[in-house]
């Protein structure tokens, strides 16, 4: 799994175009093939800052994201609303599956 977060200062006197840019983003993202889920939150110390937060399937799942028509529009749009730097991290995550660890039984204590 991929999973992508990131900050998006927003301009205070955009910031109802940048919530409504966000919402068409997700909308259109969270029906992408290979796409878990993909949000907007609004920073709670600075409501001019959103929040993003997005899984992904896969890694070629993600670079097709990049491909997509609404990703081309919201990059298109995004420089008339945003304040300062976007920051974005990007991380690959493995499950472990608890059946096939091996950890040692500890013994219980007993007092």
């Amino acid at each position: 799994m991929i999973i992508v977060h990131g900050t998006i200062p927003i301009r205070p006197d955009q910031r109802d175009r940048a919530l409504e840019l966000a919402r068409r983003m997700s909308e259109a993202t969270q029906a992408e093939l290979g796409c878990i889920s993909y949000d907007f939150y609004v920073g709670l110390s600075d409501p001019n800052t959103l929040m993003l937060f997005q899984e992904w399937e896969t890694m070629e799942a993600l670079m097709a994201h990049f491909q997509t028509e609404h990703m081309d529009e919201f990059l298109r749009e995004l420089p008339q609303v945003v304040a300062g730097e976007i920051t974005t991290r990007r991380y690959a995550v493995q499950s472990v599956d608890e059946d096939t660890e091996e950890t040692p039984e500890t013994p219980p204590i007993v007092h």
